[in-house]
């Protein structure tokens, strides 16, 4: 049997600079180094060319027989998106299962699976059930593993803390409501989200319905956004990166996406804005363009009655739909803590109204 991740060491002193892991007798390191961040200036990636792409939700029986078995424990969080389950293991799905995955986490936008032994079964496997869900995309700007780009390692201790380049403490709030790489011309699908250390308390992270916060809207209002395009950009995240001395892989780029999108499985309407990547809409003067974005990213955040907080401990899954939620870390546990946790973020389809 192959040997779990957690026992694989990789050297770290080779990842190119300044990340070095200083265990003390309070502190191990990091559970799995195997993921520890890795950053190569010399790693470039070509244009994103779009593909085509299929939802293997589309394939899946509605009742979900290979997911949602005798033994699958299901606990709703909110009416509108968000909940946990355990008694399966994604690691054991059949393809079948894999498909009715896809269609649920479109329908319930957000699963919590716990107690999961995916962060054990190696980087290669993880990879290809991920692929499952489309083209994984590789991220420009963040720590990736060394050898696998695919993934996208969500890291913060004592030794490297990268949310506070990215989020400043001069702000009051830090919590950024945000879609993944929405700037993509093929924007994330169904994305997987796997813990591996967690503070005891916080870290947690914050999810909305899109899909609720559009069905709110009064239908007069939503005539108004038919036909709105919306600029994606990627230039302030390659930007940030450059100005800390970080990575650029690929070069960024801006992309024109409806203001509402259909998902092609479920044919729910969501809005497709958010604050991290949105920059203006198509048409309007800066003014104009502002009030509006203004007034939807508001509203997506302060919609708390179609939120939830989504809690983690090591082992936790997270499977949830980005084309129809919005979410945004909380970074209110202790700067000496750990919070490690891998992304991988397959690419679904152009987004259309």
């Amino acid at each position: 049997m192959a040997p779990s991740v957690s026992d694989i060491v990789l050297p770290v002193t080779d990842a190119f600079a300044d990340l070095k892991l200083t265990a003390t007798k309070e502190d191990k390191g990091p559970s799995y180094p195997f993921y520890y961040p890795y950053y190569d200036p010399n790693e470039k990636f070509p244009p994103t060319e779009v593909y085509e792409h299929m939802d293997p939700g589309a394939k899946a029986d509605r009742a979900k027989p290979h997911l949602l078995t005798p033994e699958t424990n299901v606990t709703h969080l909110s009416p509108f998106l968000g909940t946990e389950i355990s008694g399966v293991q994604i690691s054991q799905l059949s393809e079948e299962g894999l498909n009715e995955l896809a269609l649920y986490a479109a329908e319930r936008k957000v699963l919590i699976f716990r107690n999961q032994d995916f962060k054990d079964i190696g980087p290669d496997r993880q990879i290809e059930i991920a692929k499952h869900f489309g083209r994984i995309q590789r991220h420009p700007t963040s720590g990736n593993v060394k050898g696998y780009p695919e993934f996208h390692v969500v890291y913060r201790g004592a030794e490297h803390d990268r949310l506070k380049e990215v989020i400043p403490d001069e702000r009051i709030n830090r919590t950024q409501w945000h879609s993944d790489v929405s700037y993509e011309k093929q924007p994330a699908g169904t994305t997987f989200f796997f813990i591996l250390d967690q503070p005891e308390v916080g870290g947690d992270t914050l999810f909305a319905s899109q899909v609720e916060a559009y069905n709110r809207l009064s239908p007069e209002f939503k005539k108004r956004l038919e036909g709105l395009r919306a600029v994606h950009s990627a230039f302030e995240q390659a930007e940030s990166s450059r100005r800390r001395g970080g990575v650029v892989r690929r070069e960024p780029i801006l992309t024109e996406h409806s203001l509402v999108r259909r998902h092609p499985v479920t044919g729910e309407k969501a809005l497709y804005v958010n604050q991290g990547f949105t920059r203006r809409i198509v048409g309007f003067k800066t003014e104009e363009s502002g009030y509006l974005l203004k007034f939807l990213f508001d509203h997506i955040a302060k919609g708390a009655d179609f939120q939830i907080r989504a809690k983690y401990a090591p082992g936790s899954v997270v499977v949830w739909d980005n084309r129809v939620t919005a979410h945004s870390a909380t970074g209110d546990f202790n700067p000496g803590d750990r919070r490690h946790a891998v992304r991988l973020t397959p690419q679904a389809e152009v987004p259309t109204e």
